[in-house]
């Protein structure tokens, strides 16, 4: 498992935040929520951290049209009208033994009559990171 953020994506995530600031009053929340979603993120145990840090890095690249916010006190990620489409949930939340990424009904993953709209997550690796690009991608296509 990784590190969590390298210092280059936390750099790059404090410079989002202040350009969101400096555009006004509508950045400023924007930037207020995406500080949500990290100190969410800081507050996890040390796995899950690890996990959240992953997902949030690759939801934010493979769709930066999503908004981070937070969520039932999880980290999000909104679409335009402001609808979670993607959600990241941590073991610790309700003591489980995973965490799970989950997909609203805001996501564009209908597949006939019954699709998944959850994913346990248990560890991170290429595979997990190809896999949930592609779902993130599909979901707001």
């Amino acid at each position: 498992m990784s590190e969590g953020f390298s210092a280059e994506e936390r750099a790059a995530m404090k410079e989002r935040a202040a350009e969101l600031r400096a555009e006004g009053k509508k950045g400023g929340k924007k930037a207020d929520e995406l500080q949500a979603v990290l100190d969410r993120i800081a507050q996890m145990a040390p796995a899950d951290r690890e996990l959240a840090e992953r997902v949030h890095v690759t939801i934010t690249t493979a769709a930066p049209e999503l908004s981070p916010k937070t969520w039932y006190g999880m980290p999000a990620y909104a679409n335009a009208a402001g609808k979670i489409v993607v959600f990241f949930q941590d073991s610790g939340k309700f003591n489980y033994r995973y965490s799970t990424v989950g997909f609203q009904d805001a996501a564009n993953l209908d597949d006939g009559d019954m699709w998944p709209a959850s994913f346990a997550l248990l560890r991170w690796s290429p595979t997990v990171e190809k896999k949930l690009t592609e779902l993130v991608r599909t979901a707001v296509s």
